[in-house]
């Protein structure tokens, strides 16, 4: 008989594993272990859209986040 290997993190989805990572997020709040290093991301992203003159703060942060939320997703 053959046993069944245990699947690594990038054997799976990327969206679904990301949909249910924020919505852990959201429901656990700041006690999510992604919680803080995406919100340092945001600030980090935020900051650096600040200083270039075409991105801005907003699409900084987002970005800072997406990055921050994609390495806890896939390390």
């Amino acid at each position: 008989m053959s046993e069944r290997e245990p699947k690594n993190h990038q054997d799976h989805d990327l969206i679904p594993d990301a949909k249910e990572e924020i919505s852990d997020m959201a429901k656990q709040g700041m006690e999510h272990p992604s919680t803080k290093p995406v919100l340092i991301g945001a600030a980090a992203g935020a900051v650096a859209g600040a200083i270039l003159p075409v991105i801005g703060p907003v699409i900084g942060g987002v970005a800072g986040a997406g990055i921050m939320l994609y390495k806890r997703l896939r390390p």
